[in-house]
């Protein structure tokens, strides 16, 4: 795999008002949907701390670090990350896989004027999934079944349903997953990101990492 991992320097961010708000009304928003889903309604859900993701995206911004101010995040969930990456500029997307949240996090952001785009898709792209192996998830893609390598050309052909743009367009991607899906992040941002791309990795608010496709 060829990442390597961005050392952060790590100071707070300044928290604006849009920010605050922001964080608040989606704070209010996913307190009352899980107060209206049971533990088996609801979907798995790894909260982070928005005022922490948005300090390492504007340090990682600051510093000029992605190739391009296309974002993209990873199981969006309410939209918070995909919202804090357009207050810093960012043409940001979120893709989801829940319908409903999906729907609140839309309503979020047009209540927010926020000119984002949440998409109800997979973050696998067609042809990519993922399997239990023997040390945790394991990416599966199409080299991998035909036994071949991709080479940049197939790799630009790479979209996800509903974006207009490739997935070699993005230049920051963010996620926070459940400890088993963590190296199967980075498998696959390095399956599908173009060279120089960013990824950012929420494990904990103390634990926030940053790699780079080399």
């Amino acid at each position: 795999m060829a990442l390597e991992e961005i050392a952060m320097e790590g100071p707070e961010a300044r928290v604006s008002d849009k920010v605050a708000r922001l964080t608040e009304t989606c704070s209010r928003g996913w307190e009352r949907f899980f107060a209206d889903h049971d533990d088996h309604q609801a979907p798995r859900f790894v909260p982070s701390v928005p005022e922490r993701v948005f300090a390492v995206l504007e340090e990682v911004t600051t510093r000029n670090l992605p190739p391009n101010r296309v974002f993209c995040e990873w199981g969006s969930g309410f939209g918070t990350a995909t919202c804090l990456a357009s207050l810093l500029g960012y043409e940001a997307y979120g893709l989801e896989i829940e319908e409903e949240l999906v729907r609140l996090s839309r309503a979020i952001a047009r209540r927010l004027g926020m000119p984002v785009e949440i998409l109800c898709t997979s973050l696998f792209p067609e042809g990519y999934e993922a399997y239990s192996g023997v040390d945790g998830l394991e990416l599966v893609t199409p080299e991998s079944r035909s036994d071949r390598n991709a080479n940049d050309e197939d790799r630009g052909l790479l979209r996800y349903d509903g974006m207009e743009i490739a997935i070699a367009d993005i230049g920051l991607f963010f996620a926070s997953p459940w400890p088993e899906e963590q190296a199967l992040m980075q498998q696959l941002f390095d399956a599908v990101a173009m060279e120089g791309a960013m990824l950012v990795v929420y494990h904990t608010d103390k634990d926030i990492r940053v790699f780079r496709k080399v």
